[in-house]
């Protein structure tokens, strides 16, 4: 999760991607507890490989692993070498079976990981294959191939990017070698050529399929995202805090309500969350993500993302609206 989240600008300039808010979880949180629930038993660690963060973010990540029972390590990655470098970062955590994510989709499923296989990868089945790397497979359903973005079409199956391995020792090996050798593919060294290698030696990937994968990729896809979390945890969210105020309001589910909330004279829903400490006056809001401490007056908001400490008055549009910003159409 070292990335910039350059694509969700301006919301990542404050806050590491991974930590926005979904729903009221940060995604890398709601990202590791779904990987809990399939792993089917207890996490022993959690190694988060990150850029210069600082020590409160550090801090926020190694209790999301203790919030498991986990052991919480932190690693950097300092240049963007690719995937199979961001691996390399962590060796001092590589050891026995390890699921290996990126912090940047959440997913559900009803699979329980196969461990009598070698490896699992999470694909999900896509309307147009082109735009992700897939996987091909043999009569038993094992993994033939990998294909990074096919031009024809070769199978609907994309992989999302969680990967299960009974051996990081193995995976390591691979990835030490691709180094030394300085093999790269796009200039940068990948986890897909590790993967080749090893099923070119012999190990045997069986498929973790997907029923929802879902992208924070920018702000509309994170906006999408939260809506489509909100619905899944519906009954969750039908209660709000006591200490939230609600007066004269509509707020129809799926929403979340923070702490201390505050809202008077508007209609919230659906597909909303408001985080702890937000002020909503006279407005209408929905399918949007309002962070916290925040405050909109008069706003009529749809597909819409605002940050933390942000004021937002009057005027109706769709609008990506960073921390500590103020747009103020009243006083005009």
């Amino acid at each position: 999760m070292a990335g910039r989240g350059s694509r969700l600008r301006p919301h990542t300039l404050t806050v590491p991607k991974p930590l926005i808010p979904i729903a009221g979880k940060p995604i890398v949180q709601r990202l590791v507890e779904d990987i809990a629930k399939v792993a089917g038993e207890e996490i022993e660690e959690v190694a988060f490989i990150i850029g210069d963060f600082g020590p409160e973010i550090e801090k926020s990540l190694i209790q999301i692993a203790e919030k498991l029972g986990a052991k919480g390590s932190i690693y950097y990655q300092n240049d963007p070498l690719g995937t199979a470098h961001a691996i390399k970062c962590a060796e001092a955590s590589m050891q026995g079976d390890v699921v290996i994510a990126f912090a940047d989709t959440l997913f559900r499923a009803d699979f329980i990981l196969d461990k009598n296989s070698d490896g699992v990868i999470w694909v999900k089945s896509v309307e147009d294959p082109s735009a992700f790397g897939v996987v091909k497979l043999d009569n038993y359903g094992f993994i033939t191939d990998f294909v990074e973005k096919p031009t024809t079409f070769v199978s609907d199956l994309a992989i999302i990017g969680i990967y299960y391995f009974n051996s990081a020792e193995k995976l390591m090996s691979e990835i030490n070698y691709i180094m030394d050798n300085d093999i790269k593919n796009g200039g940068e060294y990948q986890l897909t050529t590790a993967l080749e290698n090893l099923r070119a030696k012999g190990a045997k990937f069986s498929l973790g399929k997907v029923n929802d994968w879902m992208d924070c990729g920018n702000k509309n896809a994170t906006v999408e995202t939260n809506s489509k979390i909100l619905a899944y945890e519906i009954e969750e969210m039908s209660t709000y805090p006591a200490s939230a105020v609600i007066e004269n309001s509509l707020i129809i589910q799926p929403c979340f309500i923070g702490e201390n909330v505050k809202i008077s004279n508007s209609k919230v829903g659906p597909g909303v969350s408001l985080g702890n400490n937000t002020i909503v006056v006279n407005s209408n809001i929905e399918n949007s993500l309002i962070q916290e401490n925040t405050r909109i007056n008069h706003g009529n908001l749809s597909n819409s993302m605002i940050g933390n400490s942000a004021q937002y008055f009057g005027v109706s549009r769709e609008i990506s609206l960073g921390d500590y910003s103020v747009l103020d159409f009243l006083s005009r």
